[in-house]
């Protein structure tokens, strides 16, 4: 079954979009991560335009986000004044993004840029991630204890300025390095079209040394706000979220993070994250691979600013 994009300006099959907001859904429940890292790719890689693909992605990360946060809602693991800090930076990252999106988009740019920066990104992450959860996986075939620093001991972080109580998380923690955290989160949300869990629960677990238990559901609230906000800002500014590609990808995507949360909490932390490093180096790869290969078509015309 065949239907028009009006935004996109492309026939696209709705079945396979079904089936990406599934997929994506299903792993942002599993792994507390927005999503946007997975389905901009995806997107792009079914020949949706990069801008479309990075607006419109953004607001199917706001749906699975929201399905995935109010299961932790339920459950009592959000840390709401950690998320909150994480939401202010977030904004005014998210405010900074769009505005380099925009100029990156009228100087015919945006494309090289969103897939430079994914490729870096994603192998960086994705390698650091995966060696980490290797490593944690053979200490415990070995039965070897973890000497990890637990919450509340110090490094530098904790030595920074304007310190507040976060007492759901039990820590006492510097704003400045949760705020800074939470504005790269919002300036990749909006030049990129990720939630940008991917960055956060890791940084939250190994930086911060914030308690795992809150960590996916405070990732979570923070990328509902931000990503609406930059949904919304896209839409006005830049004339690029298709609504009706929005609207099926957040249909199967609500449903399936729901699934996802209740697999992720059968698995230990360390599978979680290798499975995980895996996806976002298997995507990476594919968009490394793509920037190397000739086009199918050598030359297209296309319309730099916003659409008319």
């Amino acid at each position: 079954m065949t239907i028009y994009l009006p935004i996109a300006e492309l026939s696209v099959n709705i079945f396979i979009i079904l089936g990406m907001g599934a997929a994506v859904g299903f792993l942002s429940g599993m792994f507390g991560v927005g999503g946007g890292f997975l389905i901009t790719p995806l997107l792009i890689f079914y020949n949706v335009p990069p801008a479309i693909a990075v607006a419109t992605g953004a607001n199917q990360v706001v749906a699975s986000s929201i399905s995935g946060a109010i299961t932790h809602f339920r459950r009592g693991t959000i840390d709401l004044k950690l998320g909150t800090v994480l939401l202010v930076g977030g904004l005014f990252g998210a405010t900074l993004g769009i505005w380099i999106f925009a100029a990156l988009r009228a100087l015919g740019q945006l494309d090289l840029v969103i897939s430079l920066l994914y490729v870096v990104l994603l192998s960086t992450v994705g390698t650091l991630m995966l060696w980490e959860s290797v490593n944690a996986l053979r200490r415990a075939r070995r039965n070897e204890t973890v000497t990890l620093k637990r919450t509340g001991q110090h490094n530098w972080v904790h030595r920074l300025p304007f310190k507040m109580r976060f007492k759901k998380s039990k820590i006492y923690l510097s704003i400045v390095p949760v705020a800074a955290l939470g504005f790269g989160v919002g300036v990749l949300t909006s030049i990129m079209g990720v939630g940008g869990g991917f960055i956060m629960v890791p940084a939250m677990i190994y930086l911060l040394r914030i308690p795992a238990s809150v960590v996916v559901g405070t990732s979570l609230f923070q990328i509902i706000f931000v990503s609406t906000y930059s949904t919304v800002i896209q839409a006005v500014t830049n004339h690029s979220v298709d609504i009706v590609l929005a609207f099926i990808l957040m249909l199967s995507g609500v449903v399936a993070a729901q699934y996802g949360v209740r697999v992720g909490q059968r698995l230990r932390a360390e599978q979680l994250r290798a499975l995980l490093a895996l996806m976002i180096l298997a995507v990476g790869a594919r968009l490394a691979i793509d920037l190397f290969l000739a086009p199918a078509d050598l030359y297209s015309i296309a319309r730099t600013g916003a659409f008319q």
